[in-house]
């Protein structure tokens, strides 16, 4: 069974502290004589990957890791697209980045915290106050942090996670189980959802998403400019700015991080009350997840009885693209913490409902709020015929209908490996009127969207993808440098802080779902997924070694396959594979190849060569990690029978001592 946090050893409660305990090991011996493309194209992104955050770095930051920029921030928004630049950068390190990098990432976290008080955003190093949405993005650099180096992050992150815990701090009411207010954060006097009197809508803004409380007449005496319509003041101040909004369960992926570093009882126990009053509220409503409860934690009793209208909720402004998400990262969160994968199911069951509303259109005949996100990811096939879902409902009933947006379905599955999971995959599969093989270089603002083409390489339909996003994402790099030599002496004014995000080169969802078997993260505040991770057992530090190249061709757990390839000609490496991204699996058999017959090179005067006969052994094994040496010029291919989800998440690895694994 999954363990509880009770599992998690102290460091009072671990024994002597010595050497690590040598995971087993197996030591490759089939020869590499062709390399494989997607293995040169994998090192090959590595390579421009190195170059592109140097550039990126040179040209857009300070010496102390700031971000160039002189003006000020005139709203509540802005903090997420400082941190943002910067969130896969540390990802990148923990796959196989530069030595370099983690460093760099941490300067630029120090610089921008720094540049971000300045500017009267934060206070103690946290968001002042503002909705989840956003903090959520924000956070994901330090969560990577933490995950790459958490002796250096833990007092930070736990730090963070007590303003929800602690009553005192104002965020949090455990009398009712709810967040206090929408906007939240490190300033208890921050209250409502925007400062002065009028909430600071840009007419774009309006003609983009709608107006929230619309079934609210127009006070006598308008209309009114958007500048003083009342409704967008006290209105939306007292019915939208208090109480709990679905967006703050985002919180939980802190709690959760914090959590892993700790093992407190507390933060454990703080998920399940939190997430388990929204999973309540979602059962109560017949497997629709609402998205705002008042003070007294009743849902719509700031709304006369709506379960929809909260801030950053089903109407306004994203519906499910927002709601999903966050409900995912808690669910996630609560399952984690508890064993309990029930709780994935206000999350599955709010998905179902939208599936079953489901229309079959071109996305030129939608009305979606989102037009941007699919030009770039659907190309020509904007014409084609399609299933779309709606991500919004108002009075008038569902509407903004957009095609199926796969990270959400595809974090459950990857999460249960259940038949049921795999099989909604599958009917959405064979509902759209899209083929699931496509891949288009485009890098969405999550740094995802690949995931229907990922899905479809990992059911065996085809084989060339890995070559293909590889390819798409060296793309992505180039644009991105380009973009670079374009913006990097603009003088950027607050209006277009976007471009530092639009210009970050550093691109690893690819490299995610190929080296890690997982999906991106969920961006909107969640913690990684991940079949399998590396260490370089050398270099003593997180990541592929040099000239090591990794592919996962499947994520069942009977038959979690991949293949390492050394292309060095000269050096050995030895990799250390991890069960799961936070060695929460145990890799309990491996099947691998190997070739025991040389052979195959010939006698001194062939001209040729015969092809390597490999054989296949397998073994019994009961760990976390496996070590895996690889001479120059091999490559291996290890068939794992996993157990998911048997060991408590914990940022330990293979180098640490016993008491430091339990402590991390």
């Amino acid at each position: 069974m999954p363990l509880s946090s009770a599992d998690h050893s102290s460091a009072e409660d671990a024994p002597p502290s010595g050497p690590p305990v040598p995971p087993p090991e197996i030591r490759a011996g089939v020869p590499l004589l062709e390399p494989p493309g997607w293995a040169v194209a994998q090192r090959a992104l590595f390579d421009l990957l190195d170059h592109a955050w140097r550039r990126f770095a040179r040209d857009f930051t300070g010496p102390d890791g700031r971000l160039n920029y002189t003006g000020r921030l005139t709203t509540r928004d802005g903090v997420d697209d400082f941190y943002e630049v910067f969130f896969n950068w540390p990802q990148l390190y923990l796959l196989g980045g530069a030595d370099d990098l983690l460093p760099a990432s941490e300067k630029h976290w120090e610089g921008v915290t720094r540049q971000l008080t300045e500017l009267d955003m934060l206070r103690d190093e946290f968001e002042r106050g503002y909705d989840w949405f956003h903090q959520g993005e924000s956070l994901l650099l330090l969560y990577f942090l933490c995950m790459a180096a958490p002796d250096r992050w833990s007092e930070r992150a736990l730090r963070f996670a007590d303003l929800y815990l602690d009553p005192v701090k104002g965020n949090y009411d455990p009398g009712h189980r709810v967040i206090t207010r929408p906007h939240n954060g490190s300033d208890p006097d921050r209250r409502g959802l925007f400062d002065g009197d009028v909430y600071p809508w840009l007419p774009r803004e309006a003609q983009t998403y709608g107006f929230p409380l619309d079934w609210i007449p127009e006070a006598d005496g308008g209309p009114y400019p958007l500048s003083s319509d009342p409704r967008l003041g006290a209105r939306m101040r007292d019915r939208m700015g208090a109480g709990d909004t679905a967006v703050n369960l985002a919180a939980a992926g802190l709690v959760l991080n914090a959590w892993i570093l700790s093992g407190e009882d507390r933060y454990r126990d703080w998920i399940v009350e939190y997430v388990g009053a929204w999973r309540e509220r979602t059962q109560a409503h017949n497997g629709l997840i609402p998205d705002n409860a008042g003070p007294d934690g009743v849902v719509g009793s700031l709304l006369e009885g709506r379960w929809y209208g909260g801030h950053y909720g089903w109407s306004w402004p994203h519906g499910w693209h927002s709601v999903g998400h966050a409900a995912c990262v808690a669910a996630l969160a609560a399952a984690t913490v508890t064993g309990d994968d029930g709780y994935l199911a206000m999350v599955a069951t709010s998905l179902d409902t939208l599936i079953g509303h489901g229309k079959v259109m071109p996305f030129t005949d939608s009305d979606s709020s989102l037009p941007s996100k699919w030009v770039a990811e659907l190309g020509p096939d904007i014409h084609t015929p399609t299933l779309h879902l709606p991500f919004r409902h108002n009075d008038s009933g569902w509407f903004d209908y957009n095609p199926v947006t796969p990270p959400v379905p595809v974090a459950l599955w990857h999460h249960t490996a259940s038949a049921a999971d795999r099989t909604r995959l599958e009917r959405l599969r064979e509902a759209d009127g899209l083929d699931w093989r496509t891949v288009r270089p485009f890098r969405a603002k999550e740094e995802s969207g690949h995931e229907k083409a990922w899905f479809a390489f990992l059911a065996g339909d085809d084989p060339g993808y890995p070559e293909r996003i590889l390819a798409a994402a060296q793309a992505q790099v180039r644009h991105r440098l380009r973009r670079i030599d374009r913006y990097r002496d603009l003088d950027v004014p607050e209006a277009d802080i976007h471009v530092w995000q639009q210009s970050n080169p550093v691109v690893t969802e690819a490299l995610v779902q190929l080296i890690w078997g997982g999906p991106q993260v969920l961006y909107n505040g969640g913690l990684q997924q991940a079949r399998l991770r590396y260490h370089d057992a050398d270099a003593r530090r997180a990541g592929l070694p040099p000239d090591v190249a990794a592919l996962i061709t499947s994520i069942d757990p009977e038959a979690t396959t991949v293949e390492l390839v050394n292309l060095s000609p000269e050096a050995d490496r030895t990799v250390i594979v991890q069960a799961g991204a936070f060695a929460e699996h145990t890799i309990t058999a491996v099947r691998y190849t190997a070739c025991e017959d040389d052979g195959w090179i010939g006698d001194m005067y062939d001209y040729g060569h015969t092809e390597p006969a490999a054989t296949e052994t397998e073994e019994s094994c009961d760990s976390v990690f496996l070590t895996v040496r690889l001479p120059a010029s091999t490559r291996i291919r290890l068939t794992l029978r996993l157990q998911l989800r048997t060991n408590a998440p914990s940022y330990r690895t293979p180098f640490d001592t016993p008491a430091q694994g339990a402590a991390a």
